[in-house]
């Protein structure tokens, strides 16, 4: 192991910055890199961030684009730095240490352990089953949305259900259109409802597993956009973890496409907030 790697200088990023420069780039073109231990990732990671701890990297670095920006971050930002400078002293092109680490970090999150939700992505799904699978999910969601209606204390809170759910539609047409792009047929929405399976939702989770971490506390437009960001940001961690697991480039190409709609869907979301 040679030593320079250890005392090359690398830029760092606050947890602000860390947030908008992620924000502005396409979902699969920053590499964010988690060096803690498995436990803590399973705690609560990044959206998207990929786990290798910091006494593995060493031997793992070929599983990182080098010409892709990476940035680092640990729990407080002590093992992200030696870890950034080992990656940029061995030629990885752009490396941020994001400091503070996952303290500091003011973004969405997600959690669980890295496989979550990955049985719904063997890896060995054609394209079309890929976008079945997504649909699913995204209809999962927009049922979800629905099912909290009921218990929406106050019409602000009812009328952000719904505009939640009609984006959720959306996002399934999109996924619909691509099918129909890729499969060259014209099938109908009805019919493909046929070919989705039961209400899976994003991220991997259950409609009960969020309804329970839900609550019953949701009586605030504030908390219901906080809920929708946190699932959204589960979904986003999900389709780029698989997208990672794939070798295949169709199944690559549109995991990461749906990854860069979840993206843009946090966005909204962070607006929607800042609106109210």
């Amino acid at each position: 192991m040679g030593w320079k790697q250890f005392f090359t200088p690398v830029d760092s990023l606050d947890a602000l910055q860390a947030k908008q420069f992620i924000e502005q780039q396409p979902a699969d073109s920053v590499t964010v890199l988690d060096v803690r231990q498995p436990a803590e990732y399973e705690t609560g990671h990044i959206a998207g961030a990929k786990l290798i701890p910091l006494p593995e990297l060493q031997g793992r670095m070929d599983e990182i684009d080098k010409d892709k920006q990476t940035i680092v971050y640990c729990a407080i930002g002590g093992r992200s730095r030696v870890a950034a400078q080992m990656l940029a002293g061995n030629n990885f092109q752009k490396v941020f240490n994001l400091s503070g680490g996952f303290k500091a970090w003011q973004g969405n999150a997600a959690v669980g352990p890295e496989d979550q939700g990955l049985t719904l992505f063997s890896g060995h799904e054609s394209a079309e089953e890929i976008l079945v699978v997504a649909y699913s999910l995204e209809k999962g969601l927009h049922e979800f949305y629905l099912r909290m209606l009921p218990l929406a204390k106050g019409k602000p809170v009812a009328e952000l259900f719904r505009k939640l759910a009609a984006i959720e539609v959306i996002h399934q047409n999109r996924i619909l259109e691509e099918y129909r792009r890729i499969t060259g047929t014209s099938v109908k929405a009805a019919q493909f409802d046929q070919k989705v399976a039961g209400p899976a939702m994003e991220g991997g989770l259950s409609t009960e597993q969020y309804i329970e971490r839900a609550g019953a506390n949701l009586d605030q437009p504030a908390d219901v956009i906080s809920l929708a960001m946190a699932i959204e940001a589960q979904a986003l961690d999900l389709y780029q973890r698989a997208a990672d697991s794939r070798t295949d480039p169709d199944g690559q190409r549109i995991l990461r496409q749906i990854a860069r709609e979840e993206q843009e869907h946090l966005k909204q979301l962070g607006e929607l907030f800042n609106q109210i």
